[in-house]
């Protein structure tokens, strides 16, 4: 609530509780908002002429998100998170594409994720990477089975086309119940 911009003056303590646990979550970005939600909340600790302090609790105090953030490093920061972005092909250094299908049968769901992994198989080059399939983090939501994959990529002059066809095909089994779903750059895999 704090981290949000608000601005009380009077804050000179900040205490930041298991500040590692958005670290866990199976998404690329995930250093990069806990670094950014940790320097947010310690400038709000010690407004104008008062002196603050802040307290991170922390399972995984060597890890450079912390560490950095501890320091208010952005541009170290920025060097360490675009060179591991960079050894592991991630954005800006890769394109990404997440493709999600939901149905109110899990098999169905799988097997239409499963099919389309197989398709980019054929039309992709081996610079690709096809993640998954793999379910959601949140699998099921309202008796909707959610399964996806993503697509690393930097060039893939046949991939235009084949989503524009998935979409296509994906309209006409929308009245059997498959939901599909592609995102660009996504923000978040979860």
């Amino acid at each position: 609530m704090i981290a949000k911009g608000l601005d009380f003056p009077d804050v000179t303590l900040v205490g930041v509780l298991n500040a590692d646990t958005a670290l866990d979550l199976p998404d690329f970005r995930a250093s990069e908002r806990t670094f950014q939600l940790l320097t947010q909340v310690a400038g709000r600790a010690g407004r104008a002429q008062k002196a603050g302090q802040v307290l991170i609790q922390t399972y995984n105090p060597q890890h450079y998100a912390i560490q950095l953030a501890k320091g208010q490093d952005y541009e170290r920061y920025f060097q360490t998170e675009m060179g591991f972005r960079h050894r592991v092909g991630y954005p800006p250094y890769y394109y990404t594409i997440q493709i999600t299908a939901s149905y109110d049968n899990e098999a169905a769901a799988a097997k239409k994720m499963f099919t389309i992994a197989g398709e980019l198989g054929k039309i992709l080059s081996p610079q690709a990477q096809v993640l998954g399939p793999t379910p959601k983090a949140i699998m099921r939501i309202k008796n909707r089975y959610y399964y996806q994959l993503v697509i690393k990529y930097k060039h893939e002059p046949l991939l235009e086309d084949y989503l524009k066809g998935l979409l296509i095909q994906a309209q006409t089994e929308e009245k059997k119940g498959l939901k599909l779903v592609i995102d660009r750059d996504p923000l978040n895999f979860i």
